[in-house]
């Protein structure tokens, strides 16, 4: 299926939403048998699971994706503290509740990954496995992470230069289709480099597809995403209690051997936290919108997983 056929099925799949946790999501379901549910991150949307969600459908589980909250369809509620850690992983056990299920696999990209490995350890019994990209599984640190971004890497580092309200906001929104086809950012400069009229996407994303994403956050903006990031301290403190918590459910790690936040995030920690980890699948030449350029590769993986659990 081309990328435009697949933009056309993805939106005759329709959608609906689901309140939950005091707000609502925009879900599309797809698909009968064990669910899975996809979990996307900055600056993405449910429609980033695309190839997924239909190949998952395919091989027989049925796929739940959000559009998480801050993003898309779902509500962009305006306090910094309503995106916290905790509040994310309640989101997503109500899509469960309003479903009617009891527990399911989770995939998490970016984002989204940190969401599903706290998830499994706040919410276990709804957790049957979890699958992160990109964003490895750490221990927690010991101090909060700002502090620690800020001396080693400089107040230019994206996440440091996120946290003023404001400030990117208007510099993402200003050039919507610029700051989507950035890649391999690191700091302020990597994101306002260019203008997006010259620039072309890549050959995994299609213009239609692309005019997909330039069209919602437009409307949206990215503040609700980049609430995300402000809260990164926040997130430390309120996981103080779980400090030593193990992640006891099978799980799966994939990155690309080119994806920034694997320099920047180190996979060696990861068996210190993941106590039945199946693979660590680092697809070679790969960036960081893993689940879209090598789309083939990550659903063969995550579908092997999937079926592969007891």
């Amino acid at each position: 299926m081309d990328a435009r056929n697949l933009l056309d099925e993805w939106l005759r799949l329709g959608s609906r939403q689901v309140a939950t946790n005091g707000i609502e999501l925009r879900v599309v379901e797809h698909g009968d048998g064990p669910a899975v549910v996809f979990v996307h991150g900055f600056p993405e949307l449910g429609f980033s699971w695309r190839h997924q969600v239909f190949a998952f459908a395919e091989a027989g589980f049925r796929t739940l994706t959000p559009d998480m909250r801050g993003y898309g369809g779902s509500s962009r509620p305006d306090r910094i503290e309503d995106y916290d850690i905790a509040t994310l992983c309640a989101d997503l056990v109500g899509v469960l509740d309003d479903a009617g299920i009891e527990d399911a696999i989770f995939v998490g990209h970016d984002w989204g990954a940190s969401v599903v490995w706290q998830l499994a350890v706040r919410h276990p019994d709804r957790v049957r496995a979890v699958a992160g990209l990109s964003v490895p599984a750490t221990p927690r640190s010991a101090a909060p992470p700002l502090p620690i971004l800020r001396s080693r890497l400089g107040e230019d580092f994206y996440m440091c230069w996120f946290q003023e309200p404001g400030i990117a906001d208007a510099a993402l929104a200003s050039d919507v289709r610029r700051t989507l086809l950035q890649d391999d950012v690191v700091s302020v400069r990597d994101l306002l480099t260019g203008t997006g009229s010259e620039m072309v996407a890549p050959t995994w994303l299609s213009e239609a597809e692309l005019g997909y994403y330039i069209e919602t956050f437009t409307t949206t903006g990215f503040t609700g995403g980049l609430n995300y990031y402000r809260n990164l301290d926040r997130n430390w403190e309120l996981a103080a209690h779980l400090a030593d918590a193990k992640i006891h459910q099978p799980t799966l790690f994939i990155a690309g051997s080119q994806d920034a936040v694997i320099r920047f995030t180190p996979t060696s920690k990861m068996t210190s936290v993941l106590s039945d980890l199946r693979a660590s699948i680092v697809l070679d030449g790969a960036g960081h919108w893993i689940q879209q350029e090598r789309a083939a590769e990550v659903s063969a993986a995550l579908i092997d997983f999937a079926r592969g659990l007891d």
